[in-house]
């Protein structure tokens, strides 16, 4: 017993110091568990012999995975996104599995060994990548999305693939492994339902066992959650997820099928249960550590003998297979008009192999399909490969997105044919809402915006967009700003913004200016330059969900709009004073002690004005009031 704690002990601290170091320096979560592995196996030899047995364990994290993955995809979800994952993710993974195969067949393999090897090949890590796209914010634009959507059938495909490896075993390795059983002491059997069963009778059985997984998942998880649910027990709801997820990968092996296949059904069955999002949260936390106790063991059990014997052939083998799945995929990009920079991140992203290749190395193995020592080499590829990722993402941050971000910026402006009574400067978020608005009430608008990429996706959606850098006289001129009577700037640059409103106040002082400010600071900025109204991006937002939560405290809705009134109109009220306290201070320290001093003061006579509202039921500065009573009975029939 002594000896399980001391490896649990280590695995865990292994993880613990690894992984926030290689999430601090950008490598993602996967890494820092392989790197894990690599230091206390191979490096320091913490840990040895048993690394292979604790991998059939954590190997069930994959079956979890592939669960949650399945209650990801709704059917209706799926249907509506089978084009882009069918065409782009289909033909990525197939031809990237035939090219693999074809050099494979050139360099001697059998065929089922060349199959097998483009197989694996053939998907990328979601892990990763996705990780890398969030801490990124690149999941929403078109390079992100069309990865994603590849991906997506990746994970879909390891099912498929699961059930079809088995059929390409290698008689030689199936008779080795049958001899090594006969002269081992094997004092147990395996489990099975299907032994020595017919064809029929085996082709029944498996029908049945798909049956009970998709109509019990329909019909019965829902009364027996319920069920549970009711007893209000947490712990009883967390057990009764995982009784579902072994008892379905028990029944799967069973009958001689993917305990993953089961798992992952019974996910896309329940994707539409109303105990979704309570069996992701109880079913998560088990799949992280399993996982990232499986990658763990994969680094510890890289053999770093076979890379030092076989360096050059390995590196050569690492890149040679990057090289190839970044032709696929960028040709891929070119004919589903993946274009500029979502080009280069689609190719880029997805170049390297994916953790799904550790676990059909270990199938593969398992089923005697791949000699041993071809999967260790193959396993260390795509190790490596994986380690190569983050080098990927920084030569497109940092060379390949600048160049065409230059190339944007050196696009020459567009020819505005059309004048408005309001010129836009912005279209993003703010200044796509106040567009909508205006031209939905017939106002004459001219949008400017100085990315390209945007000005495109707007006119894709039917609206009317020029490219065009607001803040350089000569493109406000020829769009015709003397010609208009209102300005709205919605730019995201700060100092931009500011020297805009300068500059159109002085040199059209007609043209009244409305703008966004990002804080109370910018706003100060904004009507020192000169901008007639001032609107804060967040302060209506920020006032309507203090008022909601105070509604949802149970607060009356009648209350909750005076209490708002009274806030605003102090607000209003004091906004003047601050700014002059902003505007005395010295340059450089304008929030000084006596700007702090006026903000206090106004906390404080919001503070009251609250109390007194609540005690007294009458406020002195109220701007609304609720309809008299019996005013809705005029109304009544």
């Amino acid at each position: 017993m002594t000896g399980y704690f001391l490896q649990a002990f280590i695995y865990l601290v292994a993880a613990v110091i690894a992984v926030p170091i290689a999430k601090r320096l950008g490598l993602g979560s996967v890494l820092g568990y392989l790197i894990a592995g690599v230091v206390i196996g191979p490096i320091i030899g913490l840990v040895g012999e048993e690394t292979t047995t604790i991998q059939h364990f954590a190997e069930f994290g994959v079956v979890m995975m592939l669960f949650l993955v399945g209650l990801e995809l709704e059917p209706k979800m799926l249907w509506n996104m089978r084009h882009k994952l069918i065409g782009l993710g289909g033909i990525q993974v197939g031809g990237t599995a035939a090219a693999v195969m074809g050099i494979a067949l050139v360099f001697g393999q059998t065929w089922s060994i060349a199959l097998t090897i483009g197989l694996i090949f053939a998907l990328s890590s979601t892990a990763i990548v996705l990780q890398t796209f969030h801490e990124k914010g690149l999941a929403k634009t078109e390079g992100g999305q069309s990865s994603f959507s590849v991906l997506l059938f990746q994970d879909i495909a390891v099912i498929p693939m699961l059930a079809f490896i088995p059929l390409l075993a290698i008689p030689e390795l199936v008779e080795q492994a049958q001899n090594a059983v006969e002269h081992a002491a094997d004092h147990h059997e395996e489990l099975s339902l299907v032994a020595g069963l017919p064809g029929w009778a085996y082709g029944l059985v498996i029908t049945a066992s798909i049956a009970v997984v998709v109509v019990g998942g329909h019909y019965l998880s829902r009364p027996l959650f319920r069920f549970v649910a009711s007893s209000g027990l947490r712990e009883i709801f967390t057990a009764t997820a995982l009784m579902l997820v072994i008892g379905i990968a028990a029944l799967m092996s069973l009958v001689g099928l993917s305990p993953a296949l089961g798992t992952f059904l019974a996910g896309v069955v329940l994707a539409n249960s109303e105990f979704r999002h309570e069996l992701e949260s109880n079913i998560d936390p088990f799949k992280g550590l399993l996982l990232g106790l499986f990658f763990i063991t994969v680094g510890a059990g890289i053999n770093f003998g076979i890379l030092f014997n076989d360096f050059f052939v390995i590196i050569g083998l690492t890149l040679g297979v990057m090289l190839l799945k970044a032709a696929v995929l960028y040709g891929l990009a070119i004919i589903f008009k993946i274009r500029d920079s979502a080009r280069w991140l689609f190719t880029l992203s997805l170049a390297q192999a994916g953790e799904f290749g550790f676990v059909l190395l270990s199938f593969s193995v398992q089923n005697h399909v791949l000699p041993n020592d071809i999967a260790q080499t193959l396993s260390l590829v795509v190790a490596l490969s994986m380690f190569l990722t983050p080098g990927l993402f920084i030569l497109f941050d940092k060379v390949i997105l600048p160049r065409y971000e230059k190339e944007s910026n050196d696009r020459e402006a567009d020819t505005v044919d059309e004048r408005g009574t309001v010129m836009i400067a912005g279209m993003g978020r703010f200044g796509q809402i106040v567009n909508r608005l205006l031209v939905a009430n017939d106002v004459k608008t001219v949008a400017l915006d100085v990315r390209a990429d945007q000005v495109d996706n707007m006119r894709q959606i039917g609206t009317k967009a020029f490219f065009g850098d607001a803040s350089k006289p000569d493109i406000l001129h020829t769009a015709g700003i003397e010609e208009a009577k209102l300005l709205v700037v919605a730019i995201d640059n700060q100092e931009a913004s500011i020297e805009l409103v300068k500059y159109v106040k002085h040199t059209y002082p007609h043209v009244k200016i409305l703008t966004r400010a990002f804080d109370r600071g910018h706003g100060y900025q904004l009507k020192q330059a000169g901008a007639d109204y001032i609107e804060s991006e967040t302060y209506h937002s920020a006032l309507e969900l203090g008022a909601k939560t105070m509604n949802c405290l149970g607060f009356h809705p009648f209350f909750v709009e005076q209490q708002k009134a009274t806030y605003k109109s102090i607000e209003d009220k004091q906004s003047d004073r601050l700014y002059e306290g902003w505007k005395g201070g010295a340059e450089g320290e304008r929030f000084d002690n006596n700007y702090r001093d006026l903000f206090i003061e106004l906390e404080g006579l919001i503070r009251d004005a609250m109390q007194i509202d609540r005690n007294d039921k009458h406020s002195r500065e109220r701007g609304w009031t609720p309809p008299p009573k019996g005013y809705a009975d005029k109304f009544e029939e």
